[in-house]
């Protein structure tokens, strides 16, 4: 059985003289039931002539460019105008002149452009109209009933122009909202590039440079250079995991680091050549939402600013995960130096913390450690909250 939704979606792919074309068959139809014959809009007090040939002409002329309200507007108004001044010349008075607010209504909203023109170009046809029937009915409808009329017919050129500038205020919101979405995504892509190229970069620039004073003891030297291209290697996984993410084609299933990870990150910083301890505490939670990625994040942040800024001091990691959050600390006690050959930062990264945790509703602090040196970034992160 076909839902709504389907048939919905069925009715909005068709074209849209075809979606318009039913009003005008409805109006069709009810003009030509006997019953309504004479029964419509009545100006200039002509008495009701019967049905003719000439009267179902005036009244195809009114229904049938309803289907082209949206797509030419001003034909639209023009085909019905011409069949209403037949009708009431002729004083068939049908029930098809229920056509004439709809095309007002239509061309008010739909027309692109000279909008004012129209509504004057008929406003100034309106009067010879208004003129011929005041003749024919011998005076029968004064002037003051004919402009009545013509204020009636205002009536659904203002809703039409109100309808079009409410769209023009909802395409407009729309148009910021992507923006800003946009802008948003390019800030997080930003943030992620700039955590997974930092963090690795930094760690293979110490790394080689440390190898460079070790020529002396081949084995060393080894290891040194076995961790630059592990690092390496990791670098491109991470990459290729975000580039994945990205990748609108690519769906669900790319994985992203995880709490888990972190023994992995803390033994990299410490071939990296910096002291590094570790502690975990608590289970995580079965979900955590993007709380466990931010805390990685954090982490991550923290030791490659520990490897730039004090490279070789006593480095403390501390995770704990609670039942509604996840605490991150990490500190250095300042009695490193920093590494000579670790590139430059831009203060992007903290700041990006600060922006993660803060979407999430957690708290961020980062700063001196106190008296004695050294620094600490500390994290509290709603488990549970949507990425």
């Amino acid at each position: 059985m076909i839902s709504v939704r389907r048939v919905r979606e069925m009715w909005h792919r068709l074209d849209v003289t075809v979606r318009d074309l039913p009003l005008g068959l409805v109006i069709l139809a009810g003009a030509l039931i006997p019953e309504f014959h004479n029964h419509g809009t009545q100006l200039g007090g002509l008495p009701a002539r019967p049905f003719d040939a000439l009267a179902i002409v005036a009244v195809a002329l009114q229904c049938l460019p309803l289907a082209v309200r949206r797509r030419w507007p001003v034909v639209c108004l023009a085909l019905v105008s011409l069949g209403f001044a037949v009708d009431q010349l002729r004083a068939y008075h049908s029930f098809a002149g229920t056509a004439m607010p709809v095309a007002l209504l239509s061309v008010a909203s739909h027309l692109e452009r000279h909008r004012r023109t129209t509504a004057l170009v008929f406003s100034v046809l309106y009067l010879p109209l208004a003129v011929a029937l005041h003749r024919l009915g011998s005076g029968a409808e004064t002037p003051s009933e004919f402009a009545m009329y013509y204020l009636a017919l205002v009536l659904p050129w203002g809703m039409g122009s109100w309808l079009r500038s409410t769209r023009a205020v909802e395409a407009d919101r729309r148009r910021r909202v992507a923006e800003d979405t946009r802008a948003a995504e390019r800030a997080r892509i930003a943030r992620e590039l700039h955590d997974v190229v930092t963090h690795h970069v930094t760690a293979m620039v110490v790394q080689a440079e440390a190898a460079r004073y070790l020529t002396a003891a081949p084995e060393r030297l080894d290891q040194a250079l076995t961790a630059v291209t592990e690092t390496g290697r990791r670098a491109t996984t991470d990459l290729r995991h975000l580039l994945d993410l990205i990748n609108p084609d690519h769906g669900t299933e790319a994985t992203t680091p995880t709490v888990g990870r972190l023994l992995a990150l803390v033994e990299q910083t410490r071939r990296s050549g910096q002291p590094v301890e570790f502690t975990e505490e608590g289970t995580p939670a079965e979900s955590t939402g993007s709380a466990d990625l931010v805390a990685y994040r954090v982490v991550q942040e923290a030791l490659t600013n520990a490897l730039k800024y004090a490279h070789g001091s006593r480095t403390s990691v501390q995770v704990h995960h609670g039942e509604s959050d996840i605490t991150v600390e990490v500190s250095t006690d300042g009695s490193g130096a920093r590494a000579p050959a670790s590139p430059g930062g831009s203060g992007r990264g903290l700041a990006g913390l600060r922006e993660r945790v803060d979407v999430l509703g957690g708290d961020f602090h980062a700063g001196d450690a106190g008296a004695g040196g050294g620094f600490v970034v500390r994290a509290r992160i709603p488990a549970g909250s949507p990425s």
